[in-house]
């Protein structure tokens, strides 16, 4: 039994603004930044209308530079914000990846657990939209494979949110992947602002022994 109270359809793109705004309605730190995020309300309609709402000053459109938007959230967090940065094809992540890679994943321990780098990057992956060879590719095994960086992909509109709430109040670097044929599709998705679990994946190493 479905409660109407609690519970409404949502598509994956709604369930993520509506993450997004609960976000910054709690937290005066949360912004976001990204290349046609304001008025244009994002490359596949996600940032809509939080603009108009939260104005140019947390929803910032940055210029066309990838380095730029991953390195200035990294410096955000380092001062104490939670910046959200989107970049507009997953694609365009190797362009960041010195900044992610390098510094976002390895600040913490660098600094032995003194400062921490609490930002989230969107970007949306996958091919299935005739977008071609540089805007269809899935990369997220990649970072999947960087000690320091969390790498989460929403499979419903119920984890794009809640994903997305436990990421902005997690510590780390955090990056998610939003699949581009999952925009649409609608599913039941709770009003209130509930997190899903976020956890680093450890590998247990079996060795064998002699009989």
């Amino acid at each position: 039994m479905i409660d109407q109270a609690t519970t409404r359809e949502l598509s994956y793109a709604e369930a993520i603004r509506e993450g997004l705004r609960q976000a910054m309605e709690r937290d005066d730190r949360v912004f976001i930044l990204g290349e046609d995020i304001g008025v244009y309300g994002g490359a596949f309609g996600v940032t809509g209308d939080l603009v108009h709402q939260f104005g140019p000053e947390r929803v910032l459109d940055t210029p066309i530079s990838e380095l730029g938007i991953a390195g200035a959230a990294i410096g955000a967090a380092l001062a104490g914000m939670r910046p959200i940065a989107e970049i507009q094809f997953s694609d365009f992540i190797t362009l960041s990846m010195e900044q992610l890679v390098n510094q976002a994943a390895k600040i913490r321990f660098m600094f032995g657990g003194k400062a921490s780098v609490p930002m989230v990057l969107r970007a949306p992956g996958g091919s299935g939209t005739g977008a071609a060879a540089q805007h269809s590719q899935s990369l997220e095994a990649w970072f999947a494979h960087v000690p320091g960086l969390k790498v989460v992909q929403p499979a419903t509109p119920y984890d794009a949110k809640g994903l997305l709430l436990a990421a902005i109040d997690d510590p780390n670097p955090v990056l998610i992947f939003e699949h581009k044929l999952l925009t649409r599709p609608k599913a039941m998705c709770p009003k209130r602002p509930t997190q899903c679990r976020l956890a680093w994946l450890r590998f247990a190493a079996r060795v064998a022994t002699p009989a």
